[in-house]
């Protein structure tokens, strides 16, 4: 258990970050963030450079302002997500096609510095090259050479840089597939760069969750303990709490907002299906350790109504639960941390929890 101090204020670690990918976490608004205590939300660069536009947030009083959010926010580079867009890389940087108008676009990690420099958050993050696994040998260490040459090239140019939100933080990311040996060297050569904090990327995309903790378990002992540990696109509890006692601070993923809008149900017993037919006459809440809002007022089978008849609501009260499910859960592993409990907590979860349901950061 511990707190990161920024220029805003503090937050505790561990803890997870809803996804705001678009300048808002889908179906919520700052006052329902606030109700699920969230303390810090992740916003992406890439899709905010497209749309609106770096320029418009700006004149919209930045992007704390401009969401309507005075805690604590981080902007991913978008790497993951152009990543996914097959893109052109290349030394420089690299070229893609904007999912909005087909246009080509180009980003350098000079270009994704002054983007979120822009834009304003608390934490911004560098520009890496997100390799799709299983692939070759050579292919997983060119990712991370390339990863670290645009590192240094963001920490030289955010360096130079004049004007700058007060106390803006810069992290690296270290990649590395799940080579243990390549992801210690990746760590170590990133560090040297001497980064505010430290992603952990390229995790999570479908590997099994025993090679993301080996890769894990070879990284984060080379990670500062006095800077933030930040493992990318991470959300299912099991995940997490592994991640945790390996000494993982934040966390972020779609999956918990995701999965509420498909009607599925974080519990304190483990995940529930709304959709079926047990749920229609439920006279209960959700989860009746729960003390959020839906839990408070609304039944499975009024939920349940509300998901199948198509209503938005729905989608709000369920992701409204669902963050409220992962706040508690991070709670709980900041409780056992300082009790000295953590290792039963990992057995609880392991047992309430035996499948994986975490995936790749996004939209």
């Amino acid at each position: 258990m511990g707190t990161v101090t920024t220029a805003r204020g503090v937050y505790p670690v561990p803890i997870f970050m809803p996804v705001g990918t678009r300048g808002a976490v889908r179906t919520l608004d700052g006052a329902d963030l606030e109700s699920v205590g969230a303390d810090i939300v992740l916003a992406n660069a890439y899709h905010l450079m497209l749309r609106p536009g770096p320029a418009v947030v700006a004149r919209l009083g930045g992007l704390h302002r401009f969401m309507g959010w005075e805690r604590h926010l981080l902007t991913d580079s978008g790497g993951f997500q152009i990543h996914s867009l097959s893109p052109e890389v290349c030394d420089e940087g690299v070229t893609f096609t904007s999912v909005y108008d087909g246009s080509r676009l180009r980003c350098t990690p000079e270009s994704v510095v002054e983007v979120q420099v822009t834009l304003g958050a608390d934490v911004q993050m560098a520009l890496d090259v997100c390799t799709t696994l299983p692939a070759a040998d050579d292919v997983v260490r060119q990712g991370v050479e390339r990863t670290l040459a645009w590192a240094q090239r963001a920490r030289r140019h955010f360096d130079r840089l004049d004007e700058k939100p007060e106390g803006q933080a810069l992290f690296g990311i270290v990649q590395g597939g799940i080579d243990p040996d390549l992801r210690r060297e990746s760590a170590e050569r990133t560090v040297a760069l001497g980064f505010d904090g430290y992603g952990v990327g390229g995790l999570s995309v479908g590997e099994p969750r025993s090679a993301m903790l080996e890769a894990l378990a070879a990284t984060v002992p080379h990670l500062p303990a006095d800077k933030p540990r930040y493992l990318m696109g991470v959300g299912d509890p099991v995940g997490i709490i592994e991640a945790v006692a390996l000494g993982v601070d934040q966390f972020d993923c779609v999956a918990p907002t995701r999965m509420a809008r498909h009607g599925s149900v974080l519990t304190s017993t483990g995940r529930l299906n709304l959709r079926n037919a047990i749920h229609a006459d439920g006279d209960g809440p959700l989860d009746p350790t729960c003390n959020c809002i839906t839990c408070r007022r609304w039944s499975r089978g009024y939920l349940r109504h509300l998901l199948g008849v198509g209503e938005p609501i729905a989608w709000r009260l369920l992701t409204i639960h669902n963050l409220t499910f992962m706040s508690r859960l991070m709670a709980d592993a900041r409780s056992a941390i300082a009790w000295g409990r953590l290792e039963a907590l990992r057995a609880e979860i392991r047992a309430r929890w035996p499948d994986r349901t975490g995936g790749p950061s996004g939209g």
